[in-house]
């Protein structure tokens, strides 16, 4: 959350959060150092750096494969950046905002995900990347999930609160296996595996506590599922 709190203008701080939620996997170090060296290609402005095409500017660094470009983070390259941006060039040319892509069906999370996608694959010659993931395959959407709660949740020390037309009713919980396990123990989910169905469930029961605001116990799950496992490995 330090990266899109850098950023005053709406547009920066909106696709710092996607992008810096899309390479949330894998240890903690690595995440932040790879946000660091990708926020910092990007310069002052990842608004404009997206808008102006500064993207297709050659990086100079040393490609990590054919056509990908470097490594960003893990298997997220260079070529994936450029997509993003691409994507969300044409998302602010069609929308204005992505709080209006999203907005348009704002009590329907999963439609707005799904729109979001096709919006991003749209600006990309119609296609898709495995960086943002299917709902409609039945995909936790974990990671958009995870922006989404940054954007819209307005309490705590860690959401940004800078979308006010989309209701923290409508989120779900950003489902991973820290998350899913810790759930499991509390007897707030029987399902398996980590997908769709499995949000779906959890957040359910979560509105059971907390109807206006269910995504506010992610935190605590999360938090609880890293210090257990950090015990265990210990």
């Amino acid at each position: 959350m330090q990266f899109p709190r850098r950023y005053k203008r709406k547009a920066d701080i909106e696709i710092s959060a996607f992008l810096a939620a899309t390479i949330a996997w894998g240890r903690r170090d690595l995440i932040l150092r790879s946000a660091e060296r990708m926020f910092s290609v990007m310069g002052q402005s990842p608004y404009d750096y997206v808008m102006e095409g500064d993207y297709n500017k050659p990086s100079g660094r040393r490609p990590a494969g054919p056509a990908r470009g470097a490594s960003i983070h893990r298997t997220f390259f260079e070529d994936d950046l450029k997509y993003f941006c691409r994507g969300f060039k044409a998302c602010y040319k069609t929308y204005g905002s992505l709080e209006a892509l999203f907005a348009i069906s704002k009590d329907d999370i999963w439609t707005g995900i799904n729109r979001f996608r096709n919006a991003m694959a749209q600006g990309n010659g119609t296609r898709y990347t495995k960086h943002i993931s299917n709902s409609e395959a039945g995909s936790a959407c974990k990671r958009l999930n995870l922006a989404l709660r940054w954007l819209v949740r307005q309490e705590g020390p860690v959401d940004l609160g800078l979308w006010k037309t989309i209701p923290p009713s409508s989120l779900f919980i950003p489902l991973d296996l820290h998350v899913g396990r810790v759930a499991r123990s509390l007897g707030l989910l029987t399902r398996r595996s980590n997908d769709k169905k499995a949000v779906i469930e959890l957040t359910e029961n979560l509105r059971r506590f907390c109807p206006e605001d269910p995504v506010k116990y992610d935190l605590a799950l999360f938090g609880i599922g890293v210090t257990s496992n950090d015990s265990n490995n210990a």
